[in-house]
């Protein structure tokens, strides 16, 4: 069983793999292209299984989660080498969006 981690160690152990296993950070524009390409990769499983066009039976085995592991990884990535403290913008995020659409979402009738 996993523990659960907190996004600021999540950017420790990308921080160390890449350190120990990828060498060096690629750099920010190569993060960026490499975090466009696995975006679209999510965005076929979601549009093939989920939308309207029909799945290939080359995409049936393509794991969501591990497609969405893909795009955090490189998002830890950037956040380490741009030094974002992600978590610290994630929580700020949060209570903003809280503060803000609570009762606007309470009050939306499309999402009732």
């Amino acid at each position: 069983m996993s523990v659960k981690k907190p996004i600021s160690q999540l950017q420790e152990i990308v921080d160390h793999w890449i350190k120990n296993h990828g060498v060096r950070y690629f750099n920010e524009l190569t993060n960026m292209a490499q975090l466009t390409e696995e975006v679209g990769e999510v965005a076929r499983i979601i549009a093939r299984r989920y939308g309207e066009q029909s799945e290939k039976e080359s995409d049936k085995q393509k794991d969501l989660g591990e497609e969405l592991a893909d795009v955090l990884f490189v998002v830890l990535c950037l956040a380490n080498q741009t030094g974002t403290d992600l978590q610290a913008a994630f929580d700020r995020r949060m209570d903003k969006k809280t503060k803000r659409d609570h009762d606007r979402h309470h009050s939306n009738e499309k999402l009732r």
